[in-house]
């Protein structure tokens, strides 16, 4: 991948790459898309990362689809698909960890330990064998984005990092690799975490300001659900995810099934 990187860069081509966990759907396609745009040369990475997956997690159960991935990927006309093992990511006696401080320690890295650690490594990783010049990344995982800005910024990586909207099934519904684990009765309920932003949409463009009533909304809207459980909902600031803030972020699990969802409350809600 790094002799590749070089060559095209010797013949003065940009690099975009777009890192991915696969089980690709049309939320990972737009990232491709906005990379084939502003980029001469697109690098799709291919890793399930194990480092992000804590104990208990769904390493194991994590939705797989290979051939589909590279059908999808070689039909976008991506210039190189980036598929390394786990072994050739982290070889016996690898020890280095790439830890980001301060946007990690709420929310999702609270929920789960060692998650942005993991990806922060990996993310590092991922920019040196590819020499990207810009990396897309969907704003469905906003502290993920949060993290990984932070980093390239404090590090002086010189990557450019792009943040792509979330795409939406038409029911509001964030496209996410999990909503494959959801059975047909937890996939209508999980319509609850875009219904109940949407309604903090509403009163935020009402006037209301108070992170303490706004977080209300959203705790009563997924607490309507009854095959929903709240792991968290908050408002905060969307570089720092301290609050207060205007991007309401949610984690909610509908079943077995974790999903997370967030939108910055001074936007339109999109349908």
């Amino acid at each position: 991948m790094r002799d590749v990187a070089r060559g095209w860069h010797a013949d003065g081509a940009s690099i975009g790459l777009v890192p991915t966990m696969g089980a690709l759907h049309a939320g990972h396609m737009s990232l491709v898309e906005r990379a084939r745009r502003e980029n001469d040369r697109v690098v799709v990475s291919v890793f399930v990362n194990p480092i992000q997956f804590g104990a208990g997690e769904d390493l194991g159960a994590y939705p797989r689809s290979p051939e589909r991935d590279l059908s999808m990927l070689r039909a976008a006309g991506v210039d190189a698909i980036y598929k390394p093992s786990v072994a050739d990511m982290y070889p016996a006696g690898a020890s280095t960890r790439v830890i980001v401080h301060g946007v990690t320690e709420r929310l999702e890295g609270a929920a789960r330990p060692g998650h942005f650690e993991g990806v922060a490594t990996v993310v590092t990783k991922l920019f040196a064998a590819t020499s990207a010049d810009r990396a897309y990344f969907g704003q469905k995982d906003a502290q993920q984005v949060a993290v990984v800005m932070r980093l390239a910024a404090d590090l002086d990586i010189g990557v450019e990092i792009r943040v792509c909207p979330i795409v939406r099934e038409a029911d509001g519904l964030a496209l996410s690799s999990r909503n494959a684990y959801l059975s047909p009765s937890e996939r209508r309920a999980a319509v609850c975490l875009s219904r109940a932003l949407g309604l903090a949409v509403e009163a935020y463009g009402r006037g209301e300001r108070d992170p303490g009533r706004l977080r209300a909304i959203l705790v009563e809207a997924i607490g309507a659900e009854p095959l929903a459980k709240l792991d968290y909902a908050e408002v905060v600031d969307p570089a720092t995810f301290s609050t207060p803030g205007s991007l309401a972020v949610l984690a909610v699990r509908i079943g077995p099934t974790r999903l997370i969802d967030n939108h910055d409350l001074k936007l339109p809600y999109p349908g």
